[in-house]
């Protein structure tokens, strides 16, 4: 049993037939992933990942805003919290701060990241969170504005292990995607032998960065399992061990999808 801890399925590359999505799902689910969180990244997708997470008892969801798509008007607390009011909503997020394709817009990012901070400290909700190139002002902000009980979890990790370790001092899971097969990922393979195991995650981020062997496909929450093969192999565990504390990691931090 393998959670799938972060994808966007309704961004999954398909093809128009009617039912497609629900192939993928169950694609997914032949090969033991139980469970999936879809994320959304915009008010402009949030209602189509609402919709999939209530259509599907084994699929929660996410709100938030990530920092690519961040503009002047940023989401308040308040509007945050009306959010993830909605039914099967588990986290907010994905949130943070993405300084190599929109560094322009850092100021808006930072006020929409503290915003997500504070706002799931209130509620007593994880945050997701998307970083790069900007380890010290996401990590600034998280001390300043998260949690000191719910934390959250840093998705898709890409940084390095003094990163990772001050992350982890934080309360924060690290989740690791395909990435970490790819061949010039071996900083990164250092951090997913490291990470405590009680502590790590995996996920596809699907539609994107498909693990290898897929490499260059579009990516489907199915291909969770490569990433937790590798990751297992990578620390001399059986895949059995991996996915179930993968599984339960996923439920502690994101208790409301046990409840």
């Amino acid at each position: 049993m393998l959670v799938d801890s972060h994808c966007h399925l309704d961004r999954l590359k398909l093809d128009e037939r009617e039912g497609a999505l629900d192939e993928a799902l169950n694609a997914a689910r032949a090969r033991g992933i139980s469970a999936m969180l879809c994320v959304c990244i915009s008010e402009a997708n949030k209602q189509a990942v609402l919709d999939i997470a209530a259509k599907h008892d084994d699929i929660f969801a996410s709100v938030g805003v990530h920092p690519s798509d961040v503009s002047e008007a940023v989401v308040g607390v308040d509007e945050l919290k009306q959010w993830a009011a909605a039914s099967k909503v588990v986290a907010l997020g994905e949130s943070g701060l993405d300084y190599y394709y929109t560094k322009d817009s850092a100021d808006w990012q930072k006020q929409s990241f503290a915003n997500h901070l504070r706002a799931g400290a209130d509620l007593d909700l994880p945050v997701i969170v998307h970083t790069r190139e900007a380890k010290q002002d996401t990590l600034a902000l998280i001390r300043e504005y998260g949690s000191t009980s719910r934390a959250g979890v840093l998705h898709c990790f890409t940084e390095d292990w003094a990163m990772a370790e001050q992350a982890l001092e934080l309360g924060y899971y690290i989740s690791f995607s395909g990435i970490v097969t790819f061949k010039n990922a071996e900083a990164l393979r250092d951090v997913a032998k490291r990470v405590p195991l009680e502590r790590l995650l995996v996920e596809t981020d699907s539609p994107y960065l498909a693990p290898v062997p897929h490499r260059g496909k579009a990516n489907e929450p199915k291909y969770v399992l490569e990433v937790a093969q590798f990751i297992a192999d990578l620390r001399g565990l059986e895949l059995q061990a991996l996915a179930e504390a993968s599984t339960e990691n996923f439920y502690r931090l994101f208790d409301r999808a046990a409840a």
